[in-house]
């Protein structure tokens, strides 16, 4: 077992799950609760991930962050460094990639709520801000907690995206993943074995995870 891709992944999932809490929660309710005209071209924007394939999405964003893109070299000028092949960089891909798998279960958790509980908390005063931290977060918890495994755990197995942006440099860019395909072209069965039983195991878990959830969010 690669403990430095473990901990490497570790840190890419948790990075990723917390950004896209910050990020996907408000996106989520906008698009769940907003009747503007443009929501659903956007709502196909965050889809994109799902269909595009991850080497599509990879060669873009590498072109994006290269050093002769605008972004590229205004993130080179205050670090000094390049986004490609750096655990920003991979974060940044990361983000994107994993924006759907956190920001439609959110949508699902915001549109199935009854919203004349908003509406009463509104009547009694309250503002929209606190209405949302205190109506429909407890509410939707168990959904919002659903998209939060699932980001995290597909984090975990990416592969395509992470490839493409990171490349393979240990204690940089190697994740979980990775070390699996070079222990394959190694003919390390034994390691991408193990390494795959334990990803494995982690995603029935998640899996599991998310069914209890959404049962419990369902009162099934």
């Amino acid at each position: 077992m690669d403990w430095q891709a473990v901990q490497l992944t570790l840190q890419l999932a948790a990075a990723t799950t917390t950004i896209l809490a910050f990020v996907g929660l408000p996106l989520a309710y906008w698009l769940a609760m907003s009747r503007a005209r443009g929501r659903f071209l956007v709502e196909a924007i965050v889809a994109l991930p799902l269909v595009l394939p991850p080497t599509v999405l990879g060669f873009y964003l590498l072109t994006a962050m290269g050093p002769h893109s605008p972004g590229g070299r205004f993130y080179q000028s205050l670090t000094g460094s390049l986004l490609p092949f750096s655990f920003p960089g991979l974060l940044v891909g990361s983000v994107l990639y994993n924006l759907p798998f956190a920001v439609r279960p959110f949508m699902a958790a915001f549109a199935t709520m009854d919203r004349r509980l908003i509406e009463a908390s509104w009547c009694l005063g309250e503002s929209p801000l606190r209405t949302f931290f205190r109506v429909t977060l407890p509410i939707c918890r168990p959904g919002i907690l659903a998209g939060l495994v699932l980001t995290f755990a597909h984090t975990i197995g990416e592969f395509g995206v992470v490839l493409m942006i990171g490349g393979n440099i240990p204690g940089v860019t190697r994740t979980l993943s990775i070390a699996i395909y070079d222990d394959v072209q190694a003919l390390n069965y034994a390691s991408a074995a193990q390494t795959s039983w334990v990803l494995l195991g982690f995603s029935f878990a998640a899996l599991l995870v998310v069914q209890f959830l959404g049962r419990r969010g369902s009162g099934v």
